[in-house]
């Protein structure tokens, strides 16, 4: 497939100027809806399950829709390299509303958990799609704004999600979590329309030589991620099991979705997915702990954990402005070794609140540096993996950097929900743990980091 060099706007004014205002406010839409519906759900499915008398479908709810979004992130990718973003935009919106209708309108559990998985796949296409997009319609000079819109469009979700799918679920009924999203997803997609529809045209080609294959190792990987996910929510030898058979599925499959050299950290665009799953497993690893550790250790209420993560949303979205506004530097690899000291440091520091002589304070403030980091560290991968792609590649290539960093955060969820319950309950030791896991990955990213600038020719 060749690509055009155009793009629907070429004013030098930026991302708002009249040739890319549009897509770029439907852009943020959408990602803020995929974003909205991946929070709000976590809130209201203990209502639904309630509701529904579906308590022994509870986990496959979460890991049902993760797994089909694996399959789909795949799929999304092999698409837009063969047809263009266009027609994978178009099937991913149909496929999200869909689910969310399915899902709002079930009368039992697994007819929710059908219509989750298909929310999933939809979303899986959404996601990829929109970074194809990114590469296609939008100059390099405007990529890492654009990235960085991306990373701010979660953060009012974030901070309001849950308070508002609470409300809903409280005054209007749990139904409408699902089924209030279409209203704003259609017209999102509709904005984005005009803009690909002008971009220059692309030559539609077969995909290329093994992409069934993929799909039926992408169908591996989602069925080790589901089971992974079930596995974290068991206890005991039970837990031990699923987990030891997700991850030696992964182990085999993974691999085989990832760019070549991926696990030896080859220089480029291997090294580049590998810093996003090892981010992700970081700040993840962490984030699901502060609020127990703070409520167990501390005697923090809900609200006041809840705002200790609210203080990492909004530092990321700092980190995210500020990358995306500073000049181009001399070095590909200076924003992601930033955004992993910065990670690495923040994680470490979060377990001073292990310490009851020590105010929980700095904690809150290394929480704040972790937070910025990322911001720092995402677009500036997102924009580096397009750079190295072709743009016969480009959605291949993105799929691999969103599903290196999906997965990557699975296991660390998996094995800290493993680590917290061993014992009779969590406790300092067991906190400890998860947090030096989450640093050492940090850590472990910041000494690849140099490697993200391939090897010069010759």
């Amino acid at each position: 497939m060749t690509t055009a060099t155009a793009t629907p706007g070429t004013s030098a004014d930026g991302l708002w100027s009249p040739g890319l205002r549009a897509m770029t406010v439907g852009s943020v839409a959408l990602v803020s809806l995929l974003a909205f519906e991946a929070l709000a759900v976590g809130t209201a499915m203990p209502t639904v399950a309630r509701s529904l008398d579906g308590l022994g479908l509870y986990a496959l709810a979460f890991g049902g829709p993760f797994a089909s979004g694996v399959v789909a992130m795949v799929a999304s990718g092999i698409w837009c390299d063969a047809r263009g973003p266009r027609p994978a935009m178009w099937h991913g919106v149909a496929w999200f509303v869909a689910g969310l209708a399915l899902a709002g309108a079930a009368t039992g559990m697994g007819v929710l958990v059908a219509g989750r998985v298909v929310q999933g796949f939809g979303s899986g296409l959404l996601s990829v799609a929109l970074y194809v997009i990114v590469g296609h319609a939008y100059p390099e000079r405007l990529r890492r704004r654009m990235f960085a819109a991306f990373a701010a469009a979660w953060v009012v979700p974030s901070l309001v999600g849950p308070a508002l799918a609470g409300l809903i679920v409280e005054y209007l009924g749990w139904r409408w979590v699902f089924l209030a999203v279409p209203a704003v997803a259609v017209p999102a997609v509709l904005l984005i329309q005009p803009g690909l529809r002008s971009l220059a045209g692309t030559v539609p080609t077969r995909p290329p030589a093994g992409a069934l294959a993929r799909v039926g190792w992408a169908c591996g990987a989602g069925a080790s991620a589901a089971l992974l996910h079930h596995g974290g929510q068991q206890r005991g030898v039970l837990a031990a099991g699923f987990v030891a058979a997700a991850l030696a599925g992964l182990l085999v499959c993974v691999p085989r979705l990832l760019p070549p050299g991926f696990l030896r950290a080859a220089r480029g665009l291997p090294t580049v997915i590998g810093l996003r799953g090892l981010a992700s497993a970081a700040f993840v690893g962490a984030e699901v702990v502060i609020p127990l550790m703070l409520s167990r250790e501390r005697g923090f209420s809900p609200t006041g954990a809840g705002l200790v993560l609210t203080v990492g949303a909004l530092s990321w979205s700092a980190g995210s402005w500020i990358q995306g506004r500073i000049a181009a530097p001399r070095s590909t690899a200076t924003l992601p070794r930033a955004g992993l000291a910065c990670i690495a440091v923040g994680t470490a520091g979060v377990a001073s609140a292990l310490l009851p002589g020590i105010p929980v304070a700095p904690a809150v403030f290394a929480w704040a540096v972790a937070g910025l980091g990322m911001g720092l560290l995402y677009p500036s991968l997102s924009v580096l993996t397009l750079e190295l792609s072709a743009p016969a590649e480009q959605g291949r290539n993105s799929s691999a950097l969103q599903l290196g960093d999906s997965l990557a955060a699975a296991t660390v969820l998996a094995l800290t929900g493993a680590v917290l319950a061993t014992g009779a309950s969590p406790g300092p030791a067991s906190y400890a743990v998860t947090l030096a896991v989450a640093a050492g990955c940090g850590l472990l990213g910041l000494l690849l980091a140099g490697r993200v600038a391939p090897r010069p020719a010759g």
